[in-house]
């Protein structure tokens, strides 16, 4: 397999960056079950994900007050302490790209889920974003993963064969949305099941 393989594509939160909201809502809510209801019922992964593909952070706050202005505080803090979501790099996934990357045999590339509102504060924040050939961002493209033109975007930009690539992603959802394109994946778990999956891939020993 390694033979084939010249292009490995990292997914960023949660895979590269640990985010998580629950990170910031651990200092608003007293117990866990009053953030997984918020999360589930007020700030949703589906919500969130309108925002990934491009909406305001103004216009997706506006309608939450709308609907549940009893939650002001915490739905205001989701976008004004955004910083807070994010507790910092995930090492164990940083080591092993760097240790990619210094093979100089692969093009790497970033392919995220991300606000275009907030992604300029990563990339000030995490000088490892810089070892990437490309980053395609949802929030700049106005689609996101798992809909096939947004890889393609990936694919037609920087010339990738998704045949010869390698895509690691901690959504299933995303890594079966590469695969329906050619595009073989990871489902990225922890840093040291990665490691044992791209041994296993032959990229990295």
């Amino acid at each position: 397999m390694s033979n084939s393989i010249d292009t490995i594509i990292f997914d960023l939160g949660a895979v590269l960056i640990d985010w998580d909201p629950r990170h910031l809502y651990r200092k608003i809510f007293k117990t866990e079950d009053e953030i997984t209801w918020f999360l589930e019922n007020i700030c949703t992964h589906d919500w969130n994900e309108k925002q990934d593909a491009g909406r305001s952070f103004a216009e997706a706050t506006d309608e939450l007050l709308e609907k549940f202005p009893e939650h002001e505080f915490a739905i205001r803090a989701w976008y004004g302490r955004w910083q807070e979501t994010i507790k910092g790099p995930i090492q164990g996934t940083v080591d092993i790209l760097k240790e990619i990357k210094d093979q100089e045999k692969y093009k790497l590339y970033a392919l995220t889920n991300w606000s275009a509102e907030t992604f300029p504060w990563a990339v000030e924040k995490f000088d490892f974003l810089q070892w990437f050939d490309g980053i395609v961002v949802s929030g700049h493209e106005k689609t996101r993963k798992p809909f096939p033109d947004f890889f393609q975007i990936l694919f037609d930009r920087y010339r990738v064969n998704p045949k010869n690539s390698l895509f690691i992603d901690d959504n299933k959802r995303n890594i079966e949305g590469g695969l329906a394109l050619g595009l073989p994946g990871i489902h990225f778990q922890s840093p040291t099941q990665l490691k044992t999956e791209l041994i296993k891939a032959g990229v990295i020993r």
